[in-house]
């Protein structure tokens, strides 16, 4: 193994601490100032705040990016987008932001750090990659319908692959697109709750049918293989 190889050896495992350290720290430093301020404080106004600010999205899509690199669980970006945008532009938002931060991994492994994420080393998920390659955007779809390779680690696997830009960026899309959906509406029913609203029910209902899916679709699937 050349000198570049074994130092990039433990990078992922990094990247993974990394973000769990930054998850913490954001949790950390959030119930610190909730205690500090307690007596002012008002989830209500302050997402009322964040809404008014017209840099808000383009902030939201930036942390999709870093939650994206360092395994931040993209479902809580979707829980917050329908907090702070409401159901149809936290929809937007989220599903935006979950593709351009998948895209930024895929492109950062084939263009920028492929020393680190060397496809020699995923030989547990070689068969995996190689039917992405073959079956393009269907097959990422698929990937991130069944999550056979974590989140994040699937964006750096598959940028080592010969898959289309295109195919990658569309299969992302819709395979993200269920636990987007459920995300953004059970985070959209919460706020509506929370400011008394009684039309909370609807996207409760469809928040829980998208997270159906994401279960009954994998099972489906394994059924079939069996």
């Amino acid at each position: 193994m050349s000198e570049a190889k074994a130092a990039a050896e433990p990078a992922i495992g990094n990247l993974r601490r990394i973000g769990q350290a930054l998850v913490a720290l954001l949790l950390a430093g959030g119930i610190v100032a909730t205690w500090r301020w307690r007596g002012a404080f008002d989830p209500l106004a302050l997402t009322d705040l964040i809404r008014g600010y017209p840099a808000a999205p383009l902030v939201f899509i930036l942390l999709h990016i870093v939650a994206s690199l360092t395994f931040v669980p993209r479902s809580l970006l979707g829980v917050a987008a329908g907090i702070v945008f409401g159901v149809w532009w936290g929809l937007v938002w989220a599903a935006l932001g979950s593709v351009v931060g998948a895209l930024v991994g895929f492109l950062l492994a084939r263009y920028v750090h492929s020393a680190m994420f060397d496809r020699a080393r995923w030989t547990r998920f070689a068969a995996v990659l190689e039917r992405a390659e073959r079956g393009g955007w269907r097959m990422v779809a698929l990937i991130r319908l069944v999550p056979v390779i974590p989140h994040s680690l699937s964006n750096y696997a598959l940028g080592l692959t010969r898959l289309r830009l295109g195919d990658y960026a569309l299969g992302s899309l819709l395979g993200q697109l269920p636990l987007t959906i459920a995300a953004v509406d059970l985070g959209a029913a919460g706020a509506r709750a929370m400011h008394g609203a009684g039309d909370w029910l609807l996207p409760t209902a469809i928040g829980a049918g998208a997270l159906a899916l994401t279960v009954v679709i994998p099972a489906l699937l394994r059924k079939r293989q069996a």
